[in-house]
């Protein structure tokens, strides 16, 4: 048997293995395996408060700052994964990644296969946040594109008599963008018993775009007062429309200078080769 057969075999293996914990995981009604349940105990660790010298609970350290941090990306990506899974799949990478870099070790060139055999790992632990911070980022440009229309129909749904929580519902339940789904879950949390305080927090880390936090200042004051907040959505709904424009204007500036670029490298070129084919045959006494 060759190494690369062993190399195979193994990766197998903890493909398979991956993939049964994951299903034994997100099966209703049946509990993680033991592989799973070690890794959301040392991730629950990393986040716990630990005793000092004097008795008392020391405050959580950095591996508990790492925690809630992951926690928030976790939420700005929009992803209903608890932090124990993103941490497995973190470290599930790492022996996996290693064995791609050690299949592909004999196809590297000169001193590049050490470093990659050493950059593997690493790679593979950080490949699930880079994942988060790219959903991230299209998420919030995403909600802050639904933004305008969104905020004109809560508007519309205020101005009609509807309760601040009540418009919110109706609006993720009619809809179909990210920013409405995300605020009916908002109201929905708020009927399930959760403190509106609490959803608006949760819609503001779900939300990670320009403009949410002024949403949810307004709606926070529209919960407290009990005044309607039409104006301030007016006005929420000018800003993000004057934002958006001012984004279009900065794409279409952008695309000037690499649509001459392709004029210069392309369509200049052909028409030179087009005039320097007509003008051959006089040029060299040629008949065509």
């Amino acid at each position: 048997m060759t190494r690369a057969s062993v190399i195979a075999a193994l990766a197998g293996m903890l493909a398979a293995y991956a993939i049964v914990e994951l299903a034994a995981t997100r099966r209703a009604g049946r509990r993680p395996g033991r592989g799973a349940r070690r890794v959301r105990a040392i991730a629950r660790r990393l986040g716990a408060a630990r005793p000092h010298a004097g008795g008392r609970p020391e405050p959580a350290g950095v591996g508990a700052m790492d925690v809630r941090r992951l926690a928030a990306r976790l939420d700005a990506a929009g992803v209903d994964a608890d932090v124990g899974e993103v941490m497995a799949a973190k470290l599930g990478a790492v022996p996996v990644a290693a064995l791609v870099a050690l299949a592909l070790l004999p196809l590297a060139p000169g001193r590049l296969g050490p470093a990659l055999v050493a950059g593997a790992p690493i790679a593979g632990f950080f490949a699930p946040e880079l994942w988060l911070r790219a959903r991230t980022r299209r998420r919030a440009r995403r909600i802050e594109a639904e933004q305008a229309d969104v905020l004109d129909l809560l508007r519309v749904a205020v101005g009609a008599g509807l309760g601040t929580w009540r418009a919110l519902a109706e609006v993720g339940r009619r809809h179909p963008g990210l920013l409405a789904r995300e605020l009916g879950a908002a109201a929905r949390r708020v009927a399930l018993g959760l403190p509106p305080g609490a959803a608006l927090a949760r819609l503001e880390r779900r939300c990670p775009a320009l403009g949410m936090h002024a949403l949810a200042t307004a709606l926070r004051r529209a919960d407290r007062l009990g005044a309607p907040p039409a104006r301030a959505l007016a006005a929420l709904a000018l800003e993000a429309r004057a934002r958006e424009a001012r984004r279009a204007a900065e794409r279409a500036a952008r695309a000037g200078p690499k649509i001459q670029l392709v004029v210069a490298l392309l369509l200049v070129p052909s028409a030179m080769l087009l005039v320097a084919a007509a003008l051959m045959p006089a040029l060299t006494g040629a008949s065509l």
